[in-house]
């Protein structure tokens, strides 16, 4: 504390990052990073943009990217917004979108990101209960609110509702901003982004970061109809006007373009989950079915957090939450086929 800080700094409680050891030789599941790394084009294309052009400010509208990511999805690089990762995304739309009288709508059980925006840009916020399955509802949300925003899946149960679900909020709130947050989508849930031509009140969020395997880089893109969008641009260059470097731009735009690369190691991810998922069941734990690049798990009669300390000790990281209602709970990124087996030997070892 200090007596230097806004009456604002002393409110926050800010968003706690997953942890980053710098040991090595850890098998690292906390983080839901990509675990085969990054396409090569990309790495090569970051490589090749690594000379004397560093001196020169990047594109400040991320134009080439905006346009590859349009093209995929048929639309106009004008309904696209790119930015520092998904959470800068995600903060822009927040100040620009979400932030109005009525109450903003949000699972209570989430990235907890949301609450972090909030309380920064003083937004008055409803928290909608998850049901005992841990799943979002979608007739919770059919009441007045200023805004929705939902990840799909959810985080961090993994959870996905069908896009039909996503459609009917969309049209029960046809006079409030819907953003829908699509960090995991390519690993078996539905995108939004078909419905953005017809609904102008959808906004959808996606990042490098998970399916891409570019988390260092921090690239993000929101895709929406142009009013929303510029709502968005605004802040933006209210803020920073060159949120994306130029390595950022060079390697996401070719790894979009890495099609191959990208579905190949996509599958792999989804095989894993699938044979961890029924390995941890066979050995006791309750495992929510997951369409992300993690498992959410707990098991009958070990706490959440003694399981994970004791998988640290056997130097595997995983994430653990202290909140009630999921502190028995484990979020596990899907690594390698090495790398889950030694989890579920290091989970058979301890559970014996």
């Amino acid at each position: 504390m200090s007596r230097f800080w806004s009456p604002l700094v002393h409110s926050l409680t800010p968003y706690v990052a997953g942890e980053q050891p710098t040991m090595t030789g850890l098998v690292k599941l906390n983080t839901n990073e990509n675990p085969y790394g990054t396409s090569p084009r990309a790495l090569a294309a970051i490589s090749e943009a690594t000379d004397d052009r560093l001196r020169l400010y990047p594109d400040p509208t991320a134009r080439r990217l905006r346009e590859v990511i349009a093209v995929r999805h048929d639309l106009d690089p004008d309904q696209v917004f790119a930015g520092n990762g998904s959470d800068e995304v995600l903060a822009h739309t927040f100040h620009a979108l979400l932030n109005h009288e009525e109450p903003l709508l949000f699972p209570d059980i989430t990235y907890s990101f949301y609450s972090t925006y909030c309380r920064l840009y003083g937004i008055n916020v409803r928290r909608i209960p998850l049901d005992e399955n841990m799943q979002v509802r979608i007739e919770d949300y059919l009441q007045p609110c200023g805004a929705i925003i939902l990840p799909n899946p959810n985080a961090p149960t993994g959870i996905a509702r069908p896009l039909s679900d996503i459609e009917t909020l969309i049209r029960q709130h046809p006079d409030q901003v819907v953003a829908i947050d699509e960090a995991y989508v390519d690993f078996s849930g539905e995108s939004a982004i078909p419905l953005v031509k017809e609904h102008p009140n959808l906004l959808v969020i996606q990042t490098f970061s998970k399916s891409r395997g570019l988390a260092g880089l921090r690239v993000g893109f929101a895709v929406g109809q142009r009013p929303l969008i510029e709502a968005l641009e605004r802040v933006k260059d209210s803020f920073n006007s060159y949120p994306l470097d130029r390595l950022a731009l060079a390697g996401a735009v070719a790894s979009w373009e890495d099609e191959d690369w990208f579905q190949q190691h996509r599958d792999l991810i989804v095989e894993s989950r699938e044979r961890l998922t029924i390995a941890l069941r066979a050995l006791g734990f309750g495992v929510l079915q997951s369409s992300s690049n993690f498992l959410f798990a707990r098991h009958p009669s070990r706490s959440g957090a003694d399981l994970a300390a004791e998988l640290r000790d056997k130097g595997i990281l995983v994430r653990h939450f202290p909140a009630e209602r999921i502190k028995d709970y484990l979020r596990i990124s899907i690594g390698t086929g090495v790398e889950c087996d030694k989890l579920l030997a290091a989970f058979k070892q301890i559970l014996t």
